[in-house]
């Protein structure tokens, strides 16, 4: 009888692994879905401060040389 127990301890541990596998697997769900917001939001942002960016030929660049330095 000796060979059936051994059969169900491994049988039985089978099963512990694949529980903590699932555990695992829903952890890293969940990590790459806050993820995915997370670039999302990145995204959204990344675009609305391209909005504010002024153009490049719109005139809205400055010249350096027709500032006044700090002290005047």
């Amino acid at each position: 009888m000796q060979p059936t127990r051994t059969l169900e301890d491994r049988i039985d541990e089978l099963e512990i692994k694949a529980s903590f596998t699932d555990d695992l697997l829903d952890q890293l769900n969940l990590t790459i879905y806050r993820q995915q917001q997370q670039i999302d939001s990145l995204v959204q942002q990344l675009v609305q401060l391209r909005r504010q960016m002024p153009e490049a030929g719109s005139g809205g660049g400055r010249n350096p040389s027709d500032e006044l330095p700090p002290h005047y």
